[in-house]
């Protein structure tokens, strides 16, 4: 069965897409820690980031420091923070956190609960500097 990330690929699924190339796609979680928070994940499904071969990974990880970039003009931080958790969604991805305090990537706390309008602003703003 598909995971809901490659529905998201397929189409099948709405996100709020932040940029894409032909092997990666960035977009907003949709439960996000803190606004800004973006999810990058290659386009084949891999359950665990290091099954990925050699090549996929160098790849989804310049594609990562690149959205990572464009998120840090576009959302005022300190830092852009980088997780890998992996266990709720089995498809390799990678969370990208806006940082202002250690806190702001805590995955236990409660989750922002943000508008459509909202994460459309916030997915389009971060498109707009990504290069």
């Amino acid at each position: 069965m598909a995971s809901i990330f490659s529905k998201i690929v397929n189409g099948e699924i709405p996100c709020y897409k932040v940029a894409e190339d032909e092997d990666y796609l960035a977009f907003l979680d949709i439960f996000p820690l803190v606004r800004g928070h973006v999810l990058v994940i290659p386009k084949v499904e891999i359950d665990y980031l290091f099954d990925l071969d050699d090549q996929k990974y160098i790849g989804l990880m310049r594609f990562t420091k690149r959205i990572a970039l464009a998120l840090k003009k576009a959302i005022p931080c300190k830092k852009v923070g980088v997780a890998v958790l992996g266990l709720e969604v089995p498809h390799a991805h990678i969370h990208l956190v806006p940082l202002n305090s250690e806190s702001d990537i805590n995955f236990s706390k409660p989750k922002l609960k943000l508008t459509a309008e909202d994460f459309t602003e916030v997915a389009s703003k971060i498109a707009g500097e990504f290069v």
